[in-house]
């Protein structure tokens, strides 16, 4: 789930950080500037792990700061494909099951890598004090099939789920320059909308064993 990548990448150091030393201040620098952001084709950043190396540091003509060349490594989420983790359903939609493990939200289990069969069905809480709620939420289920009949087992909002690792994307999300000097304010808005995460894992629980942990365990 995690893995050291190494990096290089030149570090700045304004002058009123002299005083410290030059290893503390370049790994300060480099966890602001890392730290909890995804790196194209790398993964998560979560936190430096050492430096192995520091080239000259050079102090450019009309900057009065320092630039360090560094060689480092970093800790980094990255799942590799096949392997098993356990998160906790966060919501459920058409797109399919979208998951959490805590620090990383941007997993989903698309509706075909559930256990079959499955439906999505709407879940509208019952009157409380004759008062209605509008808080409707979906839910998948998968119907198992027994033989005494089927059972419908919900995915519920918050329960813990095992999956596996199948497929992941990653997103360029680097600033890009307007396509159009006439683009109009709808449109940068349905842009908006439409940004995708920059990392994103896809599961499965479509084999024994994997899906909500409640399941596979004895009451």
């Amino acid at each position: 789930m995690f893995v050291l990548v190494e990096m290089t990448d030149t570090v700045r150091i304004p002058p009123w950080q002299f005083e410290r030393k030059l290893n503390e201040s370049i790994a300060e620098e480099l966890n602001k500037k890392l730290a909890n952001k995804v790196v194209y084709n790398v993964g998560l950043c979560i936190c430096l792990y050492d430096i192995t190396k520091l080239e000259d540091s050079y102090i450019f003509p009309g900057d009065g700061a320092s630039h360090t060349k560094v060689h480092f490594r970093y800790v980094v989420f990255h799942p590799f494909l096949d392997e098993i983790l356990v998160g906790q359903i966060k919501s459920c939609s058409q797109d399919g099951v979208h998951v959490s493990i805590g620090f990383f939200d941007d997993i989903v289990i698309p509706p075909e890598s559930l256990q079959q069969p499955a439906k999505l069905i709407l879940i509208v809480p019952s009157l409380i004090l004759g008062v209605a709620s509008d808080e409707a939420e979906q839910v998948w289920v998968w119907e198992y099939e027994t033989e005494e009949g089927a059972h419908d087992l919900y995915m519920d909002i918050g329960e813990e789920i095992r999956f596996r690792v199948v497929d992941e994307t990653f997103v360029d999300t680097s600033p890009t320059g307007p396509s159009s000097a006439e683009a109009s304010t709808s449109n940068a808005a349905e842009e908006v909308q439409k940004k995708e995460a920059p990392y994103t894992l896809v599961g499965s629980i479509s084999e024994p064993g994997l899906g909500l942990l409640s399941w596979w365990t004895n009451s």
